[in-house]
């Protein structure tokens, strides 16, 4: 009797997993206190989802600001961080990664970024889509990688950071989101602050489990196959050029050779 209790409670515990697997969940705890997690395909983008976890498991993400924000487009991280004070520190840069164009760039995904013209050369940095990019970005520059969803509520953070206004830190066509930092501040050079930036404290694995679940029933890229263009129009998520004052200046010596080869979409 109790060796069939036991193989009873096995069965339980083994069905009971089976019904909860899901795929590798990652927290992204912000340093104003809010924080949204992301939910990887594991099994259907295995190469991208080993890339971002080893940046994840090596802390690289630790401190990883957003560095560009457009409102209904994209918010956008994984290439700059935040020591303490400035300048960014920037992160280190691992292998591209094979491009895996197999899912749509919907609201609420997780992309990589890429350069321009090069569909294998994702490294570090990644993007939210915070609408349905999909017309765009699942075709251009053999179409941008998806990897993973925002899970339920984290959606409501991003949207208060694609809400925030944004500043050209560094050359015209930056758009960092801040806090608390208004234009007369941009003007008159004063160097945001810890508390103005946006940016992780810790990005980190709260869910190991890689079995993606059937409850996750991401769009697939339908758009990629039948596209002959390939798209061709992208726009640099930075370009060059000088900022205000005191602010381009302090930040100028840790980014230039950075901008040069940053990642891009349209």
């Amino acid at each position: 009797m109790t060796r069939l209790f036991r193989e009873l409670a096995a069965l339980s515990m083994f069905l009971l997993a089976s019904t909860q697997a899901n795929a590798t969940i990652v927290r992204f705890q912000m340093a104003d206190g809010t924080r949204f997690d992301v939910n990887l395909y594991d099994k259907r983008t295995p190469a991208t989802v080993a890339n971002f976890l080893a940046y994840v498991s090596s802390g690289a993400y630790n401190n990883v600001v957003i560095h560009r924000s457009q409102i209904g487009f994209v918010v956008q991280g994984g290439g700059y961080t935040y020591p303490g004070s400035l300048p960014f520190g920037t992160v280190v840069e691992r292998a591209a990664v094979t491009n895996e164009p197999l899912l749509s760039n919907v609201r609420g995904t997780i992309a990589m970024a890429k350069l321009s013209g090069n569909a294998n050369s994702a490294t570090s940095q990644w993007f939210i889509n915070m609408g349905n990019n999909s017309a765009n970005l699942d075709v251009q520059n053999g179409g941008f990688t998806v990897f993973g969803e925002v899970t339920a509520g984290g959606m409501a953070v991003l949207d208060a950071i694609n809400a925030l206004p944004t500043f050209p830190l560094t050359s015209s066509t930056d758009t960092w989101p801040l806090r608390s930092y208004t234009t007369a501040d941009f003007n008159a050079g004063v160097a945001p602050t810890g508390l103005n930036l946006v940016y992780a404290t810790t990005v980190s694995v709260i869910d190991a489990n890689a079995d993606s679940a059937a409850s996750l029933t991401p769009a697939a890229n339908t758009l990629l196959s039948s596209s002959s263009s390939g798209g061709s129009t992208s726009t640099s998520d930075s370009g060059g050029g000088g900022a205000a004052g005191a602010v381009s200046l302090v930040l100028l010596g840790a980014l230039a050779l950075r901008r040069q080869r940053r990642a891009k979409m349209a």
